[in-house]
């Protein structure tokens, strides 16, 4: 227990599975079986298990850790161990280790009864899986992982099908080009349930507006739209108040055609820098000369994944990846900035508002 409470949550994983080595047999085919005889029993739904299967942590790292050199065994552990938490975290050493057995394995695993096992192969072979070393080989060559998300793609269970779209974003980010080819191909006649697949699997390309990917799901990258209206209330505004944000768009064709508006917003980092945010608005299908009007409410109130930051925030539009500008709004950092301001008088505090 020695510094466990200031550890986080992986950190904690691994000193427990330290601890674990020093205690349990040297030999790990006897170690993995006392390991594995200690598991609770199988996981019966896909969600809503919170945060206690995360106790099966430690023995996920056991077996990336020191079962390496026990291939077989340690695919039977990690078999179970996927069952009662995930061995996405564990399976990627032996993809990296024993990259053509391990793929075998997999594709028998795809065709599995238990929906966690299957989960497994479309889960552990994302080539940016959070929390984890990225697969640097399927970084470069995503071909053996598409083979095995072909298999996956019709999985009857949407958390399966939610695994396969992940890892499809993820080779997205890489390979765009890979990305549009193989979900424009997927989308032909697809059912609703794979339709679904295919634009969680597009989000970040179509964040970032790539063409290819837009093109996929129907979107002219050269929309023939006009902005107009633009309001954005207030212009000056405290962090952890709202600003609201508003305008229209007019179709200038004589034909409808398909519109995703987004909106872009370049949040101040600590150091100065901006960073650009997407929120979603709307799709839609607008018709010959109609107009739409767009309204968001974005809250700037402090966050434990999000901090804000003073300076001058500028908006952009985004429809059909291709971005026009709306304005912008300065954040301060508290009311006195903005007394202030309206009084006509010095800015009262440096670093509360911008400094001219």
């Amino acid at each position: 227990m020695d510094g466990y409470e200031a550890l986080g949550l992986t950190q904690r994983g691994w000193q427990i599975t330290r601890t674990l080595h020093t205690y349990l047999p040297d030999d790990y085919p006897a170690a993995i079986e006392i390991l594995i005889a200690s598991l609770g029993p199988k996981l019966n739904k896909t969600e809503g298990n919170g945060m206690e299967t995360f106790t099966s942590l430690p023995h996920v790292f056991f077996v990336a850790q020191y079962g390496l050199a026990h291939w077989e065994i340690s695919m039977w552990a990690q078999y179970e161990l996927t069952q009662r938490f995930t061995a996405e975290f564990s399976i990627r050493s032996f993809l990296e280790r024993y990259p053509e057995t391990t793929l075998a394995r997999l594709e028998k695993w795809a065709g599995d009864s238990n929906v966690h096992v299957r989960r497994l192969v479309s889960e552990g072979t994302r080539p940016r899986l959070p929390w984890a070393p990225r697969l640097r080989q399927f970084q470069k060559d995503p071909g053996p992982v598409l083979a095995l998300l072909e298999l996956l793609k019709d999985d009857h269970e949407l958390y399966v099908r939610r695994s396969v779209a992940n890892n499809l974003n993820d080779i997205g980010k890489d390979h765009p080009a890979l990305l549009a080819d193989t979900t424009r191909r997927w989308i032909k006649d697809a059912l609703p349930e794979r339709r679904w697949l295919v634009r969680h699997a597009l989000r970040s390309a179509v964040k970032r507006g790539e063409p290819g990917a837009l093109a996929v799901l129907g979107f002219d990258h050269d929309a023939n739209v006009s902005v107009g209206k633009v309001s954005i209330q207030p212009q000056r505004v405290v962090i952890g108040a709202s600003v609201v944000i508003a305008f229209t768009i007019t179709s200038m064709d004589s034909q409808e055609q398909k519109v995703l508006a987004d909106l872009r917003i370049h949040f101040i980092k600590a150091n100065g820098k901006s960073r650009p945010k997407i929120f979603k608005l709307k799709a839609t299908a607008l018709s010959a000369r109609q107009t739409i009007h767009i309204r968001k409410t974005i809250s700037l109130a402090n966050m434990t994944t999000h901090k804000h930051y003073p300076g001058l925030h500028k908006l952009e539009v985004v429809i059909n990846g291709s971005s026009k500008p709306l304005g912008e709004f300065e954040l301060l950092r508290d009311k006195a900035c903005i007394a202030g301001i309206r009084s006509g008088g010095p800015r009262l505090k440096r670093g509360c508002c911008l400094v001219m």
